[in-house]
């Protein structure tokens, strides 16, 4: 399977803590499988929960594209 990461998803990973950002790179890496995952009905995709943290992606085939990451409180908003 192919991660294709957004630049908005990169940065917030490059800028957060390293154990946060190792806790979500761990749970991305066992999607679409496992996690708490949900088909989201606002837009595109589905998000999927790493503590306070969300992930927004979509699937298309055999790619995954991580759209968006972030606290759970800023996520949703365009």
């Amino acid at each position: 399977m192919t991660i294709i990461f957004s630049p908005q998803a990169e940065k917030f990973l490059r800028k957060a803590d390293k154990k946060t950002a190792r806790r979500i790179l761990d749970a991305i890496s066992g999607l679409p499988g496992k996690g708490d995952r949900k088909k989201l009905t606002s837009r595109r995709g589905y998000r999927m929960r790493v503590g306070d943290y969300r992930v927004i992606y979509d699937q298309d085939g055999n790619v995954l594209e991580i759209i968006k990451v972030g606290h759970r409180k800023d996520v949703y908003d365009n």
